[in-house]
């Protein structure tokens, strides 16, 4: 058994890569999947395409690499977080459609909340937030709109899970209803501190403990799957939420080390060691890692479009046929206009959380055309970018210079959009040589368990950087650029 098998199921697609001992890529298959919009501001997923595109991509990934079953020690899994699940435990048939982590139909309740003055309790011990963003009020949701199901969930007939415990219920037969802490601590029902559900969250929601699943480590034994889904029983050994996993696929292990993943959106990881650090600027404290017991914390701030403002290019204005296509546009654009998108299309995440407000273009001028929106949609990632880091630094202030930024994700590929990333920041940004750091993460969960990979500082020493990127422009233009960008954030929020 020589190989491991990550499954990544992600928003909008799934993909299963297989790693062999020395971690490399063997092989990778994908599946897009439907995304679901019921309504203004809502997202949803069939749990069925979840379930089997992550089952089909398994199977392909494999047979792609020209291995066996039995080459395959040990399966990893992560995933989209915050999305929620409730199905029957009995039949294991969902009451309805995964509530998305983008869906935004609870915003009204999550006002009452605050109204009412329990955000700073939800706060305090889960380390979040009280947003739509997260899984509880999705579940409070679908408990209060499907006929029957809070009775049914407090008899005990109903599970809920975000998208791993879902997997791993359908890997293992119905036999192992599980998550991982990292996955638990996304949910806004999980005591970061204690290490355990919240009854006093769940009893504000009306959530019956009995449906949350098992919160266990991100290395450990989450059961094996059905022999009949790939000829043999294979063991699940380590489960992290996207994030998590990138983070340790990046190696973070040491306090101060930093993430930033641009998938859809984009959300940047500080590890802060053995202790939580209380944001003071509206970022979220949660869980980085949990091995052997022991939680590693993270400071965390996630903005909502990043690699999504190259489709709006692609699918809204239609400007560009592929998103490699964003570079040689950028880099051709009229240096005389300075356009600023911010784009707010589902509202602004962290630092600012605020999901009313919308986007807005700046600086439009009858010459402004596809190259310089271009530019401006891959700029507005490197602003956003900034605000998170500086809200970290403003939480978690160390002596020393700011640490490296390590960059993973899709648009980690495009060269534009890293370097003016490194110039906006001012400091240096690294993109590994394994981009594919998710899986990565997760494969080495679960291979470092089984005894395949090595531990933590082997790992750390063994990770590898492709192109480093230094910042070039001078300081004086880097403050005016992002005093601009300000500007244009201020503006949206007023409106």
């Amino acid at each position: 058994m020589t190989h491991i098998l990550a499954l990544d199921q992600g928003t909008t697609s799934s993909r299963a890569i297989v790693f062999d001992a020395q971690m490399r890529i063997a092989a990778i298959a994908q599946e897009e999947f439907a995304q679901h919009y019921p309504d203004s501001g809502w997202v949803e997923h069939a749990p069925s395409d979840l379930w089997s595109s992550t089952a089909a991509t398994a199977r392909a990934a494999i047979e792609k690499a020209g291995l066996r079953t039995t080459d395959i020690a040990a399966i990893g899994i992560t995933n989209q977080r915050e999305t929620a699940l409730v199905w029957d435990r009995r039949t294991g048939k969902p009451l309805m459609n995964a509530i998305v982590w983008q869906d935004r139909r609870t915003a009204d309740f999550c006002d009452t909340l605050r109204d009412a003055g329990h955000e700073p309790m939800i706060t305090a011990r889960t380390g979040l937030i009280v947003d739509p963003y997260f899984s509880a009020t999705k579940v409070k949701w679908i408990l209060d709109n499907v006929d029957g199901a809070r009775e049914r969930a407090k008899a005990g007939d109903l599970a809920f899970g975000t998208v791993d415990s879902w997997l791993i219920w359908n890997l293992t037969g119905g036999n192992v209803h599980a998550t991982d802490a990292t996955n638990a601590a996304r949910t806004m029902l999980y005591d970061i501190h204690k290490g355990r559900w919240s009854r006093t969250i769940c009893d504000l929601f009306d959530i019956p403990l009995e449906m949350l699943p098992e919160v266990r480590d991100c290395a450990a034994d989450f059961g094996v799957t059905r022999a009949d889904l790939f000829g043999r029983e294979i063991p699940i050994l380590g489960v992290a939420g996207d994030q998590q996993a990138a983070t340790l696929g990046q190696a973070c292990f040491a306090p101060g080390m930093l993430k930033s993943t641009y998938g859809t959106g984009c959300f940047a990881v500080l590890n802060t060691g053995e202790a939580p650090v209380a944001s003071r600027n509206r970022l979220l404290t949660t869980i980085a890692y949990q091995l052997d017991g022991r939680p590693t914390y993270a400071l965390e701030g996630s903005i909502f479009i990043a690699g999504a403002v190259v489709q709006w290019l692609r699918d809204g204005l239609k400007v560009i046929h592929a998103a490699p296509e964003t570079q040689a546009l950028a880099e051709t654009a009229d240096p005389a206009q300075d356009l600023v998108l911010v784009p707010a299309f589902v509202g602004l995440g962290a630092p600012y959380w605020k999901p009313g407000v919308r986007g807005a273009v700046f600086g439009l001028t009858r010459n402004s055309g596809p190259a310089e929106f271009a530019r401006a949609a891959l700029e507005s990632v490197g602003y956003q970018t900034r605000d998170l880091l500086e809200a970290m630094q403003a939480d978690w202030r160390r002596e020393g210079a700011q640490p490296t930024l390590r960059v993973d994700g899709g648009m980690a590929a495009n060269d534009y959009a890293m370097q003016f990333l490194s110039d906006i920041i001012g400091a240096p940004v690294d993109r590994p040589k394994v981009l594919e750091t998710t899986a990565l993460g997760a494969a080495w969960l679960a291979g470092m368990r089984a005894g395949l990979y090595p531990s933590q500082d082997e790992f750390a020493r063994s990770w590898a950087v492709e192109r480093q990127f230094q910042p070039a422009m001078t300081p004086e233009l880097r403050e005016s650029r992002y005093t601009r960008w300000k500007r244009s954030v201020a503006a949206v929020l007023s409106v």
